[in-house]
């Protein structure tokens, strides 16, 4: 007689999920890079420009940056969201006189 423990089975099926959702993860992040420099190739040659080249090769680098530290910015943000820091004090304009005017 063949019995299966349902657990277990989920268990290994969690995993084998994760692991494709891992893989698709990893593909995607290694496509944003290929596609970066591919648009930084086309850039240059359309451009025939190697100032273009290298502005759009800093804005690939700032770009690959910020993807790379996307949950460490998320994290910071929902920080400040849930516990706002004491920031500057409002503005603070007087009136307008008695006749109206500033």
């Amino acid at each position: 007689m063949n019995s299966l423990n349902p657990v277990v089975m989920a268990g290994e099926l969690a995993e084998l999920g994760d692991s494709w959702i891992g893989t698709a993860k990893d593909w995607g992040t290694t496509g944003l890079q290929a596609a970066l420099i591919i648009i930084v190739v086309v850039i240059m040659v359309q451009r025939f420009s190697l100032k273009a080249g290298i502005g759009a090769l800093i804005l690939m680098v700032i770009a690959l940056g910020l993807y790379g530290s996307r949950n460490d910015l998320a994290k910071m943000f929902e920080d400040e969201v849930k516990n706002p820091a004491n920031g500057a004090p409002a503005l603070d304009r007087p009136g307008p006189g008695p006749e109206g005017r500033l």
